[in-house]
């Protein structure tokens, strides 16, 4: 009855084949590279000693090329160190012979500034000679002298200032001048501005420019003098029309 029982029950009874078979599988995978270390002097690992000694070979041919050209490197330095030695050398040799020299002109420049005031000995003893004359007896005649100078050219000054015309500031004004409606008679709107007449002002062109409705309006320009005529002045003598004037604009404002 157990025996039957344990035919239709699935039991591994062989497991431990399949794990010394699957221990024995990777312990082959793993083999060969734990014992490489062993087998390096064996006749199969006869290539990668001789790969080795090439690159070695190679590597010791290059690094004789950079020492060869290294000492040359080197002997074209000492060369160089050993001229300027000599340069130095040669400096330090002829710099005492200037220090020497060096004192001899101090020695002989001191000797040569003593000369002059012995040359302008002389000249004193002729000042005392001429003492007696005097130097300063015409001041007060070349003061006056120059008081007349300058007075003169003060007054010459003045007159060539007074001569010069005088810089009136003016002014360009473009006025609109509107009328009551479209029966107004324009012409004779612009003979009533044109009649206004005043001490710095001079009328220009002007034109008609169409309002609305029929209606149009007088663009006329003029030039004034600041000093004398203003535009509130310009506008109150223009606005005395009122047959004619409804209003008087100003469109443009310029300095001349």
């Amino acid at each position: 009855m157990a025996t039957d029982f344990l035919v239709h029950e699935k039991i591994w009874f062989d497991k431990f084949r399949y794990d010394d078979a699957e221990r024995r599988f990777y312990e082959q995978m793993n083999g060969p590279v734990a014992g490489t270390s062993c087998q390096s002097s064996g006749p199969g690992a006869s290539s990668g000693p001789g790969g080795d000694h090439s690159e070695l070979l190679a590597r010791i041919a290059s690094l004789e090329v950079e020492n060869q050209s290294l000492k040359g490197v080197v002997r074209d330095l000492q060369q160089a160190v050993s001229k300027l030695g000599a340069r130095l050398s040669a400096l330090e040799k002829s710099t005492p012979a200037h220090r020497a020299t060096a004192p001899q002109t101090q020695h002989v420049s001191p000797m040569r500034q003593v000369e002059p005031p012995s040359r302008k000995a002389a000249p004193a003893a002729e000042d005392d000679e001429d003492d007696d004359i005097d130097l300063f007896g015409s001041d007060e005649e070349e003061d006056k002298e120059a008081i007349r100078l300058r007075e003169e050219r003060l007054r010459q000054y003045a007159e060539k200032k007074a001569k010069k015309p005088v810089l009136v500031a003016k002014s360009s004004i473009l006025l609109d001048v509107k009328p009551w409606d479209d029966e107004t008679d324009m012409a004779q709107l612009e003979a009533c501005v044109r009649s206004v007449q005043l001490d710095g002002l001079t009328w220009g062109g002007s034109k008609l420019v169409p309002v609305g409705y029929g209606i149009r309006k007088l663009q006329i320009q003029c030039v004034v003098e600041d000093d004398k005529v203003g535009t509130d002045l310009l506008e109150e003598e223009i606005t005395k029309f009122e047959e004619h004037v409804q209003s008087v604009d100003i469109a443009a404002f310029n300095k001349i």
